[in-house]
């Protein structure tokens, strides 16, 4: 089909979350020309409400590069956070332990700040747009053709693109089917998630591990508070009233410390299955997968939002030396930055995600097992220096 336009840039991006909204930020900052589009509205996007856990540099970085300090201003400094076990709660201090901190700040904040910054620096996203085609990624000018939502019919010929449309990705199919392998590990359970109107239960996360299942507690505003527990995978919402719900939080969270939680009307509920999956390659020709278009891992650990960012952060240093130098070679340092990385956090994911739930067939010696592994855990500086470390974030590159 002829487009009715035509637009230049060095690279187009195909999904204007997190990942590729800073991706088109750190471009823009080296003089790199985008074009970011996304089949979800602008309001799509910043009212669906996702967790948000950042690392310490995850946080910088969106200071750093100029995105915006409202992270500091608006987001929650967690120094430390609590594992819960036996009826008792034991504090993991991050900041003495090695000396750095997360920031509870929901993902939908983060896309909110980058989609601001783009429009202040009169980046080129459109949101809104259907029937996306990626062709030619194997030559030297691949392009991505859409439908804008007024219908006009618009192709993007750039360089290269960048592949961030999520953990539904169309983009990670070009990579043909004999030259992929997909790897994954499925999980027998799922999160039950809600968010209610109640007040703040503490002042920091608790990850709790009972006879009854895993259960997060988390925080949100002073009034509106995000909570999980294990359910299976196949649960039914509305087969959970809110009676129901808080039941089995406060029995996840029950201990002779007399530990409670404030409850409150819920007010949105949620069944998050999840698993472990990484594609490899993540570059085929030019184009280069980025966030959950390439992995994802199980929320435990709260990786997801950071690996994206760390991909993006690689391949804008990767992008601009190949675009400089014109030498395409440079591109193969990407995925090899990257999956260390990735492989790295799914090792951490995996790990907490089978400390912290009760498995579906286990036996009464793989539970004292586990209870033996938090007792460990938390009664050792090691073991909980391991934690800090992981959860924390490791250095970024550069």
């Amino acid at each position: 089909m002829t487009p009715d336009t035509v637009l230049h840039a060095e690279v187009a991006i195909v999904g204007a979350g997190p990942a590729g909204l800073m991706a088109a930020h750190l471009l823009h900052r080296a003089g790199i020309s985008t074009v970011a589009i996304d089949v979800r509205t602008r309001h799509e996007i910043e009212t669906t409400h996702r967790a948000g856990i950042l690392e310490a540099n995850s946080a910088r970085l969106l200071v750093d590069s100029g995105v915006s300090d409202r992270v500091l201003r608006e987001g929650h400094e967690h120094e430390g956070t609590y594992l819960r076990f036996a009826g008792r709660s034991h504090r993991i201090d991050f900041k003495k332990l090695v000396g750095e901190s997360v920031w509870l700040y929901p993902q939908q904040e983060v896309f909110i700040d980058l989609a601001d910054a783009r429009a202040r620096d009169g980046g080129d996203v459109r949101f809104g747009v259907r029937d996306v085609n990626v062709e030619g990624v194997e030559t030297e000018r691949p392009t991505v053709a859409f439908t804008e939502a007024d219908g006009t019919r618009v192709e993007v010929r750039a360089a290269y693109v960048i592949g961030s449309d999520g953990s539904r990705s169309v983009c990670r199919d070009l990579v043909p089917e004999d030259r992929r392998v997909r790897r994954f590990r499925e999980y027998p359970f799922a999160w039950f998630g809600i968010l209610a109107e109640a007040p703040i239960s503490w002042d920091e996360l608790i990850y709790a591990n009972s006879d009854h299942g895993f259960a997060l507690v988390s925080q949100r505003t002073d009034t509106v508070q995000r909570l999980y527990f294990q359910c299976d995978a196949t649960d039914d919402v509305d087969e959970w009233s809110d009676d129901r719900i808080w039941e089995r939080l406060q029995s996840c969270l029950a201990g002779d410390d007399g530990f409670r939680l404030h409850e409150g009307p819920v007010i949105q509920k949620s069944v998050l299955p999840f698993r472990s999956f990484v594609q490899e390659p993540m570059r085929w020709g030019r184009l280069l997968l980025a966030g959950d278009a390439a992995h994802t891992v199980p929320p435990t650990g709260a990786r997801g939002l950071n690996l994206a960012i760390h991909d993006v952060r690689v391949l804008a240093d990767v992008l601009t030396r190949a675009i400089t130098a014109r030498d395409d070679s440079v591109l193969e340092e990407y995925a090899q930055r990257a999956l260390a990385r990735v492989w790295r956090a799914q090792s951490f994911s995996y790990w907490m995600t089978q400390l912290l739930h009760l498995p579906a067939d286990g036996s009464e010696f793989d539970r004292r097992r586990q209870l033996g592994e938090l007792d460990n855990l938390v009664s050792t500086r090691a073991g909980q220096t391991y934690l800090a470390e992981q959860y924390t974030g490791w250095p970024s590159e550069g």
